[in-house]
């Protein structure tokens, strides 16, 4: 019995240090993540539990910091649903979100095709492109703002060097108020779809090319027979980002027409902040905040179930 108990002691102690030593690793690992668990939690996930419950209220500026304002349920969600301004609203913020978006991955898509072929100062111009994408949308909007203006802008004095007189203030005009921020916003995102579309271009083998190549296949077969079909999860995900972020999109249009003019340019992110600072509302507010949240992220979820079928087929 001793000597067995001799033989087996050295295992019981190796079983021990390598739980111990699991154990630490466990820890250390908490303790990697623990910074960004608590950043979520401070600011994600208790603003968004704040405002869902904000929005159960009828909060005003006059109850906002003494309380007692009074429970109303789902009410702000049914009233915000069923004004004539949450339609024309999302009608509006579908037309801007999905033509910046086409237009922006489009354009995207030509540049990273053309800065895929290797030629003098390929890399420079692309660091130039990027420049429009990480200026503030502030200043951003603010140049576009000025070119757009029908008295001294840049636009109007293009078109008067070519003989067209005219002193259209396209901002101030319903008819073409949304179509200057449309191509505002476009500009804006281009680099960041050629920026993914460039880098998921740089991962297709250049042997498949050489092979369809050989096989006798023209530039445009080699793109729309290979480069596309190889490109489809970066499409995806790069069109999924596009749209949650132009969903959203607030600083661009309210610095350049604050939703005007007669609610031209009224997206769902001007009449959040609208019922919430302008009126006061703030339970109507978070309640219509919620509801922009949402939206994108029924979109996403959708994107996701697809893309696991695909996955699993």
């Amino acid at each position: 019995m001793s000597a067995s108990f001799r033989i087996r002691r050295p295992a019981v102690r190796l079983r021990a240090t390598a739980g111990r030593r699991r154990g630490r690793s466990a820890l250390s690992r908490y303790l990697f993540v623990a910074p960004a668990i608590i950043f979520l939690l401070v600011f994600m996930f208790y603003p968004i539990a704040y405002t869902f419950n904000l929005s159960l209220f009828d909060v005003n500026v006059g109850n906002f910091l003494k309380g007692g304002a009074a429970f109303v349920g789902f009410d702000n969600y049914v009233e915000f649903l069923s004004s004539p301004g949450f339609l024309s609203s999302l009608l509006v913020t579908l037309v801007f979100t999905l033509a910046s978006l086409a237009f922006q991955h489009l354009i995207g898509w030509a540049f990273a095709l053309f800065f895929n072929r290797k030629f003098p100062l390929s890399g420079f111009l692309r660091a130039i492109m990027l420049v429009v994408w990480v200026m503030p949308a502030v200043v951003s909007a603010s140049l576009w703002r000025w070119m757009y203006s029908g008295s001294y802008g840049l636009f109007n004095s293009i078109l008067d060097v070519f003989g067209i007189h005219t002193d259209e203030a396209w901002l101030v005009n319903p008819q073409t108020a949304l179509i200057a921020v449309i191509i505002t916003n476009i500009w804006l995102g281009i680099p960041f779809h050629m920026m993914l579309v460039y880098a998921g271009l740089q991962g297709v083998p250049h042997e498949v090319y050489e092979a369809a190549s050989l096989d006798g296949a023209s530039a445009r077969q080699r793109l729309f027979g290979i480069t596309v079909p190889l490109m489809r999860p970066v499409v995806a995900i790069a069109l999924l980002l596009g749209f949650v972020h132009t969903f959203k999109v607030f600083d661009v249009i309210y610095v350049m027409t604050a939703g005007g003019p007669a609610g031209a340019t009224n997206v769902l992110s001007i009449a959040v902040y609208n019922l919430s600072f302008e009126y006061f509302r703030l339970g109507d507010g978070a309640a219509a905040a919620n509801i922009l949240l949402v939206i994108p992220l029924i979109v996403s979820v959708v994107y996701l179930l697809v893309r696991r079928r695909e996955e699993s087929a």
